[in-house]
């Protein structure tokens, strides 16, 4: 593996998908939603409306008469002596004539005045009560309940009911997108080796059924994450040309108990209808944890009721209809043992990290839709991004891309690619943080110090490429080593030999300048990791014997681990941290032996590094052998000290 080090400061039936509608369609059907509108419409239905009396004025009746007089009223209208509505010559705001109520007084002369003044006059009995309790009550609940019925069809007709509880988040559209196949997937040979099985399986069930099989039930995809285990199950799909189910494992999991098993049921329901088909469901870890672990352990949570249906849907449906399930995890070490037996998850295929023949595999893909340089080498790049995963890779291919924009590259040449790896690797460059002439000088005899011994040491990978540019949060240079080929075992000489290297920036600094800084904490962060688990768990130490030493729980595929338990005396405690320390002490003195012997050569390193900022692989062997001489640096680079 490539060894990083950092001088930080401190530290053809149309494919079937679930849940996937678009934005607008989410908000017309979301619950909330609805019920606000339907609580807006009852206030202007029943209070809004019957109110739109409260816009007409009431008027005294002495004032009444006053602009009677005045040549004021339009019309008037007595309803049954009880009360006179009028309207004013003078119009409002909405370009009506206002309006006003008044109570009528025994008054003789008011028909006499009201002629004198031609007004108009109309006489009416009382409103019908029956006709105001029809348009104030009856009328506005009658709408309400049929905008009502008409949202609940228009949401069941979703897949959905009132709150959001339907049986599940099934619906089919055609897929207009590009098809996928296995040509779009590279660098899981054998993964798609036994996945192919699945898709014979499913183009002709009678094959099996002949010689008396049956379809494998489940196919459980395992692996880091980014690493293709979804791409894979669409090219499944798209290889056998049958209907894909795509869900993920969170989609089934809801508020309410029993919303996620009647999901599983529609779900499987549907795939029966459309059989052969293949259900897909990603990350299956949020609903397939093992039962009863953990403070949220009832019979009664609605995880564990999902995940019960689940494991009845999958034993008792037929194999021969043709449905099989495949799910993704990344956390295999999480799921319920009931649904990992036979009959359920037949197969589990691990979609492991790509090798270096691989990752160059997965590059051509990438760079199919790429203007290519000339002096763009794969090899080099699937070199320089040791296990890194598909989604990685594609990544970095993208980062050259806009880095080949920004410098007005006509095509994306190998410079591009080196930079997106370093940004990837170890962070942007921080132009802006300008080092001072003694940290830029105390940074670059870091460096050189990690470089050197690297050259020294017997085993360690040459190294491609040495920076003091800052970059990242806390990076303030970094050594990079290349692989020359894949390992995946370390020899305890190899893990010696990486601890010295480690060593080796904070041993320049006490060399040149006297005094060791915090730059080195990343370094030491890293040498007592890899000299405790030397001794803990390899059993590489003589004293403590080839023995394992306290319980670790490890995620298989996220890179996580945590002390479970500890399961020795204060005794062996005491020869664990002794241990350590004798290790971490002889890489320091290796270290230093190093240094101190080829004194010059590290002088000329830090000097050309403190000149240029950024040397090749290539510019380190120059300086090495313009100040020892060839032979001496073959010497050198053979030593074992």
């Amino acid at each position: 593996m490539a060894t990083q080090s950092n001088f930080s400061p401190g530290g053809k039936k149309p494919d079937l998908e679930i849940n996937k509608p678009d934005v607008a369609r989410k908000f017309w059907q979301n619950p909330w939603f609805i019920f606000i509108l339907y609580l807006i419409m009852l206030y202007v239905f029943l209070f809004a409306w019957p109110e739109q009396g409260q816009k007409t004025v009431e008027l005294p009746y002495n004032e009444f008469l006053q602009d009677l007089e005045q040549g004021k009223i339009r019309s008037v209208t007595f309803y049954d002596r009880k009360y006179i509505r009028g309207e004013f010559k003078e119009e409002g705001p909405d370009g009506k004539p206002k309006t006003f109520v008044t109570v009528p007084l025994d008054d003789l002369e008011l028909a006499e005045k009201l002629k004198q003044h031609d007004v108009e006059v109309k006489v009416r009995k009382g409103d019908n009560w029956l006709t105001l309790f029809f348009m104030n009550w009856v009328l506005p609940i009658v709408l309400i309940t049929i905008f009502w019925i008409w949202i609940s069809r228009r949401m069941a007709g979703g897949g959905r009911n009132f709150l959001n509880l339907g049986p599940g988040k099934v619906h089919i559209h055609p897929d207009t997108g590009p098809k996928v196949t296995f040509d779009d997937v590279a660098g899981v040979d054998e993964a798609k080796q036994e996945l192919q099985e699945v898709i014979e399986f499913l183009k002709d069930p009678e094959r099996i059924q002949s010689l008396g099989g049956r379809m494998p039930k489940g196919v459980l995809l395992v692996g880091p994450p980014g690493t293709g285990k979804t791409l894979l199950g669409k090219a499944v799909s798209g290889e056998a040309g049958v209907p894909f189910f795509y869900i993920s494992g969170s989609e089934f999991i809801e508020m309410f108990v029993g919303v996620g098993a009647a999901r599983v049921r529609d779900l499987f329901d549907q795939a029966r209808k459309n059989a052969p088909c293949i259900i897909f469901i990603d990350e299956l870890d949020a609903v397939g944890r093992a039962r009863g672990v953990g403070p949220a352990s009832g019979g009664n949570e609605e995880r564990e009721q999902t995940l019960n249906q689940l494991l009845v849907e999958m034993d008792g449906f037929d194999p021969s209809v043709g449905v099989v399930v495949m799910a993704a995890t990344n956390r295999p070490e999480l799921l319920d043992k009931a649904l990992l037996r036979p009959g359920r998850f037949d197969r589990q295929i691990v979609v492991d990290k790509p090798d270096l023949e691989e990752r160059v595999a997965i590059l051509r893909i990438h760079v199919r839709r790429l203007k290519l340089g000339d002096d763009v080498d794969l090899q080099v790049i699937a070199q320089r991004t040791p296990g890194m995963v598909g989604a990685d890779l594609a990544n970095i291919c993208n980062e050259a891309a806009i880095i080949a924009v920004r410098h007005n590259h006509s095509a994306v040449m190998m410079s591009d690619f080196e930079a997106a790896i370093d940004r990837v690797l170890a962070g942007p460059e921080k132009k802006h943080r300008a080092l001072g002439p003694e940290e830029k000088k105390r940074v670059a005899f870091h460096e050189s110090g990690h470089t050197l011994v690297a050259e020294t040491v017997p085993t360690a990978e040459p190294v491609h490429k040495v920076s003091i540019i800052p970059r990242g949060v806390a990076a303030l240079g970094y050594t990079l080593q290349l692989p020359v080929k894949e390992k995946f075992l370390s020899t305890e000489d190899e893990l010696k030999d990486q601890l010295a290297i480690l060593l080796g920036g904070r041993v320049a600094e006490e060399i040149v300048f006297g005094v060791v800084s915090s730059g080195a904490q990343n370094d030491l962060e890293k040498a007592t990791e890899i000299a405790r688990g030397m001794v803990t768990q390899l059993g590489m130490s003589s004293k403590l014997g080839p023995l394992t030493w306290g319980k670790v729980r490890r995620s298989l595929y996220l890179g996580t681990e945590e002390m479970e338990e500890r399961n020795y005396s204060e005794r062996i405690a005491e020869l664990i941290d002794a241990e350590v320390k004798a290790l971490v002490e002889e890489a320091h003195q290796r270290a230093t032996d190093i240094l101190q012997r080829r004194r010059k050569t590290l002088d000329a390193l830090a000097t050309r590094l403190e000149e240029k900022e950024v040397i090749s692989g290539d510019e380190v062997k120059d300086v090495i052998a313009s100040v020892e001489g060839a032979s001496a640096t073959s010497t050198a680079a053979g030593s074992t000290d």
